[in-house]
């Protein structure tokens, strides 16, 4: 199966709410999707969003690097070939990770099919459903009390909350969501770098002597910023999660090897695809660390990715944050991976499973014919 072309088109979904954390606040999942053809008929799909304040990527970008970088050299490559297009797509270019992650997916879709096996039995197999988180955006405490009740009637029994705006009023906030749903939820923060070093031991020490217990704290201080985590995890009891700080293999080494968290988060737009997502499920299974599987603001497409990765790697990847499709109006991927409220089904489809999308807007630009 060779590649011939490859296009693109984007699709955009309106959030049931608007999702608020300390760095951005967000209406809509938008998505750049690609799609790679093949000499035999096959469609590969991926997709990334625009993450600027976090990845550096917007679609613009991620549309010219592929056009001019990377795509052209993809053209006539044998799908068998994976691991030598994944190393074309990694050395490309430097950085522009959700570029590389998008490409990948479609091409790890397409690997899928040219088996006629779902990508997660390809990768090692594993369970067909995963369980998810669910996000509570930053917001008065109100609010955020009214958002967690509506989420736990749905199904959802653990919540990742957004917090980082107001080191005070945050704390007020945790222990309020505690008190109303910390009997039936877990609960994770999630800081999105809002707090430095001392602000995070406090605020924990101030929760922990209130006999909150939380399940993780992701990211609570800058990206780079490693002592600051390693200072945090010795002087409290609550686990320390890497987000921001673990794009790179090279990164998750340095933070395991000094000790400076107890978890990772593997996002695949951020390690820059499947590839390297998961090289560090593998390190982390070295260093008998924990893993999250999270997701950007994505839609279910890429969303799928991460999905079968979490099923295939499920020793390593304990924790799910896959919750992005779930906060969209509508799902508009058919076939695929399902989410419904909690509940996250992995299609036995070959690939990712996806049949048709509906509402996909095509690019003109960008076609490369064999």
């Amino acid at each position: 199966m060779k590649i011939t072309a490859i296009r693109f088109a984007k699709l955009k979904v309106p959030l049931v709410t608007p999702f608020k954390t300390a760095l951005r606040e967000v209406s809509y999942i938008e998505d750049l999707v690609v799609l790679i053809e093949t000499d035999k008929g096959e469609i590969g799909y991926g997709a990334a969003a625009s993450t600027p304040v976090i990845t550096g990527d917007t679609h613009q970008s991620i549309l010219s690097v592929i056009k001019q970088f990377i795509a052209p050299k993809l053209i006539g490559m044998e799908i068998e070939n994976l691991n030598q297009i994944c190393q074309v797509i990694q050395s490309s270019v430097v950085a522009n990770y959700s570029a590389k992650a998008a490409l990948e997916l479609a091409v790890y879709d397409l690997w899928g099919k040219l088996y006629q096996a779902p990508l997660y039995k390809l990768l090692g197999g594993g369970s067909q459903t995963l369980r998810t988180d669910i996000t509570i955006s930053v917001d008065n405490i109100d609010k955020m009390l009214s958002d967690c009740a509506v989420v736990v009637a749905q199904g959802f029994d653990i919540l990742k909350v957004k917090i980082g705006n107001d080191l005070q009023q945050d704390i007020e906030r945790v222990k309020a969501i505690y008190q109303g749903f910390g009997q039936q939820t877990q609960i994770r923060l999630d800081v999105n770098q809002g707090w430095n070093a001392k602000q995070t031991v406090f605020a924990l020490q101030q929760l922990e002597s209130h006999n909150v217990e939380l399940e993780l704290v992701e990211q609570p201080v800058k990206s780079d910023d490693f002592k600051g985590l390693k200072y945090i995890t010795e002087r409290v009891n609550t686990p320390i999660m890497a987000d921001e700080s673990a794009f790179s293999p090279k990164q998750v080494i340095q933070l395991l090897e000094q000790n400076a968290v107890d978890i990772i988060n593997i996002k695949v737009m951020k390690t820059g695809g499947l590839s390297r997502a998961i090289e560090i499920a593998n390190i982390t299974a070295q260093y008998q660390a924990d893993c999250m599987i999270g997701c950007m603001l994505e839609g279910s497409i890429a969303v799928a990715g991460a999905a079968h990765l979490a099923s295939a790697k499920a020793q390593q990847i304990s924790k799910i944050d896959l919750d992005g499709p779930a906060l969209g109006q509508y799902d508009p991927v058919q076939g695929g991976v399902e989410f419904n409220g909690p509940a996250i089904t992995l299609s036995d489809g070959p690939g990712l499973g996806i049949k048709s999308i509906d509402t996909l807007q095509p690019i003109n630009d960008g076609i490369w014919p064999l």
